[in-house]
């Protein structure tokens, strides 16, 4: 039994230099597991906030004056860290101790936990199977709240290698496009700067429908089939466009306006169009109706809630009632601990929704949503394309790859 001998946090920084809190937690006086919190730029408003009041210091000497409570505790016994959190917390979101301690002391158990009991992470948090590797879903191209001004209103567009048999096939697949991607670029606009977003996605000066059709281009000019060996997805961050007041989708970028009626046909358009595989909150976060009018209509494609399920099973549930999404985004920080990211996990797969794990545009180089990605039984992994902390996610499925235990790409259809 791996026992927490003791803990330590720190201020760290992220990938966009904002400040984080990373946390060390030594199991046997001997196994250190560690783990720096994530943030994200575009946030749904049911998401658990990173740090008490919005400090990081006073959050980090919330922990630091606790600490002592998780010392003796079995550090692979996520019940057990999930449930001290609480004790210290009595708020339904994690406000009284932090988003972000409580993401750091999670996942760091269970990192020391899995090099006490000498057993890869994903083992250590399903130890049933069958393992398999999800699908990794480059974003390309991309704006919103992840790109500066001139860039589309769109966050992301997005490749999924589905004829890749091998997760070292696929990578090279994505790093394909996205230079591609590149050259089109180039050729477009002679003074493209080579500006790229949070997550490495290119950030060229396009509008909406500019931007997935030169991604589109990029993958016939490369020879690779659309819908066949590669397909697209979009991650329209609406509520990051939704204004509630005037109960409008605002492209402020392009200078349109959108009803919710015409934001559907909108994203249906683009669905059909181009057979997205993937559409990411194609609606905004309160809107079950639309979003089950999406599912309901576009069956084989995964429409997918984030700010709409923000990684907590009551949004799940909430969502099944209307029949709105067929699958999830999963970002542990969002619901706090390991323990409430897993418990969600569970709670998409009895509802027949399929998982994506995700990483957050503030990032740091840990590689642990590799292994919740295998663990979860996930069908793609959204980390970014490039960039050190975009690749080290990538770099671990790579090493996962020697494992026997794991046995290819899963399968992505619908049936």
């Amino acid at each position: 039994m791996p026992l927490i001998s003791s803990l330590k946090g720190r201020i760290v920084y992220n990938s966009r230099g904002s400040k984080s809190i990373e946390i060390d937690v030594i199991t046997d006086n001997k196994y250190l597991g560690r783990a720096c919190a994530p943030s994200g730029a575009s946030v749904g408003s049911h998401e658990v906030p990173s740090f008490v009041d919005n400090n990081p210091e006073s959050t980090l000497q919330k922990f630091e004056s606790n600490k002592f409570r998780f010392v003796g505790v079995d550090a692979s016994d996520s019940h057990a860290i999930n449930q001290i959190l609480k004790d210290m917390d009595s708020s339904d979101n994690y406000s009284k101790v932090g988003g972000s301690v409580a993401y750091g002391v999670s996942i760091a158990s269970a990192s020391s936990a899995s090099l006490s009991l000498n057993v890869p992470l994903f083992a250590l948090l399903n130890k049933h199977g069958p393992y398999r590797f999800p699908y990794p879903l480059g974003n390309i191209l991309g704006g919103g709240a992840h790109a500066g001004p001139g860039t589309p209103d769109i966050q992301e567009v997005l490749v999924c290698p589905i004829g890749s048999k091998s997760i070292n096939e696929a990578l090279e697949t994505n790093f394909k496009i996205h230079k591609d991607v590149r050259i089109l670029l180039e050729k477009k606009d002679k003074s493209f700067t080579y500006g790229r977003g949070d997550e490495g996605a290119w950030a060229p000066n396009l509008n909406n429908d500019q931007s997935v059709s030169i991604v589109a281009q990029a993958v016939e000019d490369s020879g690779l089939r659309l819908g066949k060996d590669i397909a697209l997805g979009i991650d329209f961050a609406s509520s990051s466009l939704w204004d509630p007041e005037r109960k409008v989708y605002d492209y402020s970028r392009q200078g349109l306006i959108r009803t919710t009626q015409e934001q559907i046909e909108f994203v249906e358009d683009l669905i059909k169009n181009y057979h997205l595989i993937y559409a990411e909150d194609p609606v905004n976060e309160d809107d079950f109706e639309s979003m089950a009018a999406i599912t309901k209509r576009n069956s084989n494609c995964f429409i997918t809630g984030d700010d709409m399920l923000v990684t907590k099973s009551e949004r799940v549930r909430e969502a099944r009632k209307y029949g709105a999404c067929n699958a999830a985004i999963l970002k542990v920080n969002q619901a706090g601990t390991l323990h409430d990211a897993l418990d969600f996990a569970s709670t998409c797969t009895n509802n027949n929704i399929r998982i994506i794990t995700s990483h957050r545009s503030g990032e740091s180089i840990d590689s642990h949503i590799s292994h919740i990605a295998v663990a979860t039984a996930s069908k793609m992994i959204k980390t970014g394309v490039v960039g050190g902390e975009r690749v080290s996610k990538l770099n671990e499925l790579l090493r996962l790859s020697e494992y026997d235990l794991i046995k290819g790409m899963i399968d992505l259809s619908f049936t």
